[in-house]
């Protein structure tokens, strides 16, 4: 019987969480703001790519944090990554970078049918 090659364990300087994207464009998960140390005011910038948007700490930061532990993702860069209201991402919060990226499930579904295919469905591109 084969064996299956050890599985390395999630690295210790990055915390994982999802959320659904309300139709603002907020997405809250109190984890990830509170292990990043970000506070009400402070200021932040969006990056996005296809399907990713990523958020940072910078003074000089168009986008302001709410008294609210969630983040609002600007209409422009949901529309450029095709996020809607109602998706869910995976949010993976990166103390050391001060960053937290949110993943569309879409990303997500490629990465993994890239990885293994899905039972029953085969590799899809």
């Amino acid at each position: 019987m084969a064996v299956a090659p050890e599985v390395r364990a999630v690295p210790g300087d990055v915390v994982y969480g999802t959320g659904r994207m309300d139709e603002s464009g907020r997405v809250a998960d109190r984890a990830m703001t509170g292990a990043l140390g970000w506070q009400p005011g402070d200021r932040l910038t969006f990056t996005a790519a296809a399907g990713v948007v990523i958020a940072r700490r910078d003074p000089a930061g168009m986008v302001t944090m709410p008294a609210k532990p969630y983040l609002v993702i600007p209409a422009a860069l949901r529309r450029r990554c095709g996020l809607r209201p109602g998706d869910h991402v995976l949010l993976a919060a990166s103390p050391g970078g001060d960053t937290l990226t949110a993943y569309s499930f879409a990303v997500l579904d490629q990465a993994l049918r890239a990885h293994a295919p899905v039972p029953g469905k085969g590799k899809q591109p």
